[in-house]
C-alpha cells in the first residue's frame, strides 16, 4: 500500500475522532472559543512534532508567496472549523461530517477552475456520489 494512502486513513480516522470529541465537547460551550482553544492545542502540538524532528531547518525556504498562500491556508482552515464546530453543536455528527467531507467535490472543482486539473468520467461519477452519500448521511 502507498505511504500516502496509509496517511490518508490515518487522516480520515484522526478526523472522525475530532467529530466524535468536538460534538462532545462543545455541547455546553461557545463553538469560537472551542475552536480558540482547540487551535492552541493544535500550535502547540505541531510546533513541539517539528522542533522535535528538525523541521525548523528549512525555514528559509519559505518565501513570498508560499507564506501568502499558507496564511490564507490557515485563514480557510480556521474558518472551516468555525463553522464545523458550530454545525457540530446544533447538528448529528455522521450528517455534519457526511456534509463536510462535500469539500472533496469543492477541491476537484476548484482544482479544475484554479490549478486546470482535468475533469474525468471517474473523477465526475466520484464527486456525484460523494454528494449523494452526503445527502443520504444527513437526511432524518
Amino acid at each position: 500500500m502507498a505511504q500516502w494512502v496509509i496517511f490518508a486513513l490515518l487522516s480520515a480516522v484522526s478526523a472522525a475522532l475530532v467529530a466524535i470529541f468536538g460534538k462532545i465537547g462543545v455541547a455546553k460551550v461557545d463553538t469560537t472559543l472551542a475552536t480558540t482553544v482547540r487551535a492552541i492545542i493544535m500550535a502547540v502540538f505541531l510546533f513541539l512534532i517539528s522542533l522535535s524532528l528538525g523541521k525548523f531547518e528549512s525555514i528559509h525556504n519559505f518565501g513570498g508567496n508560499t507564506i501568502f498562500f499558507i496564511v490564507l491556508s490557515g485563514i480557510a482552515g480556521a474558518a472551516s472549523w468555525l463553522f464545523y464546530f458550530n454545525a457540530l453543536k446544533s447538528g448529528p455528527a455522521p450528517g455534519v461530517a457526511s456534509i463536510d467531507r462535500l469539500s472533496v467535490v469543492f477541491v476537484l472543482l476548484f482544482s479544475i477552475v484554479f490549478l486546470g486539473d482535468k475533469l474525468t468520467w471517474r473523477s465526475g461519477l466520484g464527486a456525484v456520489l460523494i454528494t449523494l452519500g452526503a445527502i443520504l448521511m444527513s437526511l432524518k
